[in-house]
This record gives structure tokens, sequence and C-alpha cells, in this order.
């Protein structure tokens, strides 16, 4: 059976995380899975009226990303993982919470059952974080145009911004490898592409085959 890894792609909304899925997946042949954001039936409602949805979102987000930690685990061979459960507890609702969206209550009913999946799951083998300037973000997400997404404020990304920085800081559960996503385009550029694949090899040297 081959080794079984999981790589885990962590960033703020519009950082690259699923070009960099993307880019992994067809690098070396392995098992991508995404965010479940297009499947959220609250979501709409949310960046509407986060007040009265922020609840609904969150348990909705933490549910599904319970369900893929879970197939994640059940998987052989090596799967890469477009956001974690980690990043929507300790990232989005966090910042929910501390913007007061999210009322003691529903936030003591969530994180009591955050504790409990983290015990159900496996950290990630390697996680990779994706650093992005503001005015790249804000730019990427004009430019792939999810309705959605176009009035999201800017003092609530530089909020989830700041939680990431100080979560990556923190992180403990794994390797962690920092890329800066504005300027790094593994896409196009060969150069980028092959510094990004070496940096991931280097950390993975056993669990990876180019195709």
């Amino acid at each position: 059976m081959a080794e079984r890894k999981t790589i885990a792609i962590a960033g703020n909304i519009g950082s690259g995380k699923s070009s960099l899925v993307e880019f992994l997946t067809r690098t070396y042949g392995i098992e991508p899975f995404y965010e479940p954001n297009d499947e959220n039936p609250y979501l709409p409602d949310f960046y509407q009226d986060m007040k009265q949805w922020a609840f609904h979102s969150q348990l909705y987000f933490l549910a599904n990303k319970f369900r893929i930690h879970q197939q994640l685990d059940q998987m052989p061979g090596v799967v890469v993982l477009d956001r974690t459960i980690f990043e929507d507890a300790e990232i989005f609702a966090t910042a929910l919470n501390q913007m007061r969206v999210l009322n003691g209550r529903d936030w003591d009913t969530y994180w009591d059952f955050y504790q409990i999946i983290l015990n159900a799951i496996r950290p990630p083998d390697l996680l990779i974080y994706l650093r992005c300037s503001m005015r790249t973000i804000r730019r990427r997400i004009r430019m792939r145009g999810r309705a959605m997404e176009q009035d999201i404020p800017l003092s609530y990304l530089k909020r989830l911004e700041g939680l990431y920085e100080q979560w990556v800081e923190n992180y403990s559960m794994g390797e962690v490898l920092v890329l800066d996503s504005g300027k790094l385009n593994y896409i196009n550029d060969m150069v980028d592409c092959l510094d990004v694949m070496q940096r991931v090899e280097g950390l993975l040297p056993t669990a990876l085959n180019r195709e």
C-alpha cells in the first residue's frame, strides 16, 4: 500500500489555495479534496446578514470538513486538502466571535463541537500556508467574480490575515511550509514551479513521485 500522507493548503480568501491544489494534483497525480463552498446553502445569506446566519454557516462548514477529514484518514497514498478544519474554527469562527457576530451561547456550542472533532481526526503531515498581500487578495477576489465575495469588508479580510499569522506561528501539529503566493507564480513560471516542488519534496521526501 502506498504511503499515506496528507498535504493541507491554508490561507486567506483569495490567497491562491485552489490553484496550488490543482498544481500539486497535476504534478504528482494525487487526490484533491476541495472546500465545499458551493455546497453551503447558508453562505449567500451569511454574506448578506452575518449575525443572523453565522452560526448556521459555520456549523455547516465544520460538519462537512469533519466528514472530509474522516475520508482523508481512510485514503491510501498522498492527498491534498483545500483548507483545513482548523482554519474553520481558529480563523473564521474565531473572527466572527471577536466581532460579536457569533454570540456567546452559539460560540460555546460551536467550540465544544470542534474540540470533540479534534480528538477524532489526525492532523495533516504537511501544512502549506499561503501568505499574500492584501492588495493581491482583493484584486483576485474582484477578478474571480464570485458575487457573494464582492462586498466582503476590508476590515474582515485584515482580521482574518492577523488570525492566520498568529495561528501559523503557533502551529505545532506537523511540518509547515510558508509560501508567498503573491510573488510565486508556480503555475506559469518554471523557476517558481521547481522551487515549490523542491521545497514540498524536501518535507515529504519519500511520499511524492513526479508523474
